[in-house]
């Protein structure tokens, strides 16, 4: 059932993005389990005070050089993900050369199509990680998300991995990939093991990552090199923690 939310309700934006995840659930895009996934990053979100921070910018700008310095990145969805925002992961899937690769804990022949026809429906011309065509594995991994494409995830340098759960992050470094997550929660193992993670609201992130790596197309290798190199991941969380941390104090004083 959709729910017509009015613009003038104060909530109307979290409530809107609620009812998108409702909605993919209803599809079969979101697992019961990603419901409630959704509801804790809104509420690490109210920390945020629903807005994007300097140190998730200074990530983004990082995750573009990364995507730019890739040779073959590649881009995980979840339904989470396909649920909140299917055309803006194609339009980065354009604007970065990365493929869009299906990936699941919750896999089912439903759910796959399910995600499969969202991405298509919003301009995506090719899915990996469907069906048989996940016939790779990702080693010492016990979950459906061991599965992934040989044409993607596990060919790839570079793996976009919002949303994520920590055990296959852990596993893509492992493996020597560079891991880009989003994660609005800075303590997950997801947050703290990836190469770059971006404490922000996906549906921020994506638009903005697109933007960046729009503009820093056309630098030279070496300064997107060098800009890569001096971003300091675990400083990135840090400054995240004392932003929520301050912020919580202030509001105690008001």
């Amino acid at each position: 059932m959709k729910i017509e939310i009015p613009r003038s309700h104060p909530r109307y934006e979290s409530l809107r993005l609620r009812e998108r995840v409702i909605e993919g659930y209803e599809r079969s895009v979101v697992a019961g389990a990603g419901v409630v996934a959704h509801g804790r990053g809104e509420a690490f979100d109210y920390l945020l005070g629903e807005e994007t921070r300097s140190f998730a910018e200074d990530a983004v700008t990082a995750a573009a050089c990364a995507f730019l310095l890739a040779d073959h990145p590649v881009i995980s969805v979840n339904g989470n993900v396909a649920a909140l925002c299917p055309k803006e992961l194609v339009e980065l899937s354009a604007a970065s050369g990365a493929p869009l690769e299906v990936n699941l804990f919750y896999r089912t022949d439903e759910r796959e199509l399910a995600i499969e026809s969202v991405l298509r429906e919003n301009g995506a011309e090719t899915v990996f990680g469907v069906g048989t065509e996940a016939s790779g594995t990702i080693p010492e991994l016990g979950s459906e998300r061991r599965r992934v494409d040989p044409r993607g995830i596990q060919n790839a340098d570079l793996v976009f991995v919002p949303l994520e759960d920590g055990d296959r992050t852990e596993a893509l470094v492992r493996m020597g990939k560079r891991v880009v997550t989003v994660d609005l929660n800075p303590l997950s193992r997801t947050a703290q093991k990836a190469t770059i993670t971006i404490v922000d609201n996906i549906v921020r992130v994506v638009p903005a990552l697109t933007v960046e790596l729009r503009h820093l197309r056309g630098t030279a290798m070496e300064e997107l090199s060098e800009r890569l190199e001096s971003f300091d991941n675990r400083a990135c969380l840090s400054r995240s923690l004392t932003f929520i941390s301050e912020r919580l104090q202030t509001l105690a004083r008001t």
